[in-house]
C-alpha cells in the first residue's frame, strides 16, 4: 500500500475514476434515467462497462493498482460510512414487526436462492451467492459487500447487479399499479413494510414509495429497506462461517471476520446518538456514494462482456424466481407478520 501511495500513476488512475464517475453522476441526475429508477451506483457501473466493452478502450496496467484499491479498500471503507443512513431510533419508530419482515424476506431469499441456484440450476457457486445476496438484501451494496468477503472475478458481480437493475425496476413499476388498482389491499403501514421488504436498490424502494401518494408509505418503506442494508454485517459475518465451512479445499480455511460489517453496525449505532449536525451527515452521505460509485465503476471496467455471456441464462432464471419469491412470498410474510 506505501508503494501505491508514493506513485504518480496510483493518483492519476483515482482521478480518472473519480472524472468517469462525476459523468455518471451527472448522467444519473437526467429526468429520464431517474424515471427507469437507475440509481448512480447503477449508472456507473454501466458506464464502466459500456467503456471497456463498447468502446474498447483498453486500460494500461499502471494503472491496476488504484482500480485494485477502489475495488477493496475504497469499497470496504464506504460501506462502513454507509451506516450513516441509519439510525436505531428509525428501526424502533417502524415497529418491531418491520424488523421480523426484513429478516424472514432477507434469510429465506438467500437460502432459497443459494438452493435453487447450486443445487437445481447447477450455477458457479459465487454467481448464486451474489445474485441472492443482491436480491435479497440491498441490490448493488450488497452484491460489492460480499464481493467483498468472496474475492471473485468483476464480471459475476456485474452479473449480480445487472439482475438487480432488471427486476428491481420491473418491481418498482409494477408495485404502485397493484396497488393502485387494490390488487395489493394493503393498509399504508403494511404497504411500506412490503415495499422495503422486498424491493431489490434503495433507489426502487424510493421510486415506488413516492409513486404512491401517502406520506406513511414514502416515509416507512425507506426505513424498512434500511434495516435489510444493516442486515449486511450479521450475513456477511453467517456467510464467512458457511464458506469456511462448506469449503472443498485441503487447506483449512481461516475464517476472517469481515471488519467493514462490525464497523458499518457501530456507525449506525454512533449515527443514533445524533452527535453530528444532519447538514453534515448529509455531506458524508453524499461523498459515501461517490466513493461506492467510483467502486462501481472499477468494477464494470474490469468486466469482461466475453466472460458474462459465457454464464448463460441460468443467473436471470435465478433472478426471476428470486423476484417472484419476493413479490409473492413478500405479499404471505407481511400478512404473516402484520397478524401476530
Amino acid at each position: 500500500m506505501k508503494n501505491n501511495f508514493n506513485n504518480k500513476n496510483f493518483y492519476i488512475g483515482l482521478a480518472f475514476l473519480a472524472l468517469l464517475t462525476t459523468l455518471a453522476k451527472y448522467i444519473s441526475s437526467l429526468q429520464i434515467v431517474q424515471n427507469l429508477g437507475f440509481s448512480f451506483l447503477i449508472v456507473a457501473i454501466l458506464i464502466g462497462m459500456i467503456f471497456t466493452n463498447i468502446f474498447k478502450v483498453k486500460i494500461s496496467p499502471k494503472f491496476e493498482n488504484s482500480f485494485s484499491f477502489a475495488t477493496k479498500t475504497l469499497l470496504r471503507t464506504a460501506i462502513v460510512f454507509y451506516g450513516f443512513r441509519l439510525t436505531f431510533t428509525e428501526i424502533y419508530d417502524v415497529g418491531f414487526q418491520a424488523i421480523i419482515v426484513a429478516v424472514i424476506v432477507v434469510f429465506s431469499t438467500f437460502v432459497l436462492g443459494y438452493f435453487i441456484g447450486i443445487k437445481i440450476l447447477k450455477l458457479d457457486k459465487e454467481i448464486t451467492i451474489l445474485t441472492s445476496a443482491g436480491s435479497a438484501i440491498c441490490g448493488a451494496a450488497a452484491v460489492l459487500a460480499t464481493e467483498a468477503v468472496l474475492k471473485n472475478k468483476a464480471y459475476k458481480s456485474s452479473i449480480a447487479v445487472s439482475t438487480v437493475v432488471l427486476f428491481g425496476t420491473v418491481a418498482m413499476f409494477l408495485y404502485p399499479y397493484l396497488y393502485s388498482i387494490d390488487f395489493i389491499n394493503f393498509l399504508p403501514k403494511s404497504m411500506a413494510m412490503y415495499i422495503g421488504g422486498t424491493l431489490h436498490e434503495v433507489a426502487h424502494v424510493v421510486g415506488a414509495a413516492n409513486s404512491i401518494s401517502n406520506d406513511i408509505i414514502a416515509k416507512d418503506a425507506v426505513v424498512v429497506k434500511m434495516i435489510r442494508v444493516m442486515l449486511i454485517a450479521p450475513f456477511l459475518i453467517i456467510l464467512m462461517f458457511f464458506l469456511a465451512k462448506t469449503s472443498t479445499s485441503k487447506e483449512k480455511t481461516k475464517i476472517t471476520i469481515p471488519w467493514f460489517a462490525i464497523f458499518f453496525i457501530l456507525v449506525a449505532l454512533f449515527n443514533s446518538f445524533n452527535f453530528i449536525d444532519s447538514s453534515i451527515i448529509n455531506k458524508i452521505n453524499y461523498i459515501d456514494t461517490f466513493c461506492l460509485a467510483m467502486a462501481m465503476m472499477a468494477l464494470g471496467i474490469n468486466t469482461d462482456f466475453k466472460s458474462f455471456f459465457k454464464v448463460g441464462l441460468k443467473p436471470v432464471i435465478l433472478a426471476s424466481i428470486l423476484f417472484i419469491w419476493l413479490s409473492v412470498g413478500g405479499y404471505f410474510i407481511v400478512n404473516f407478520v402484520i397478524t401476530l
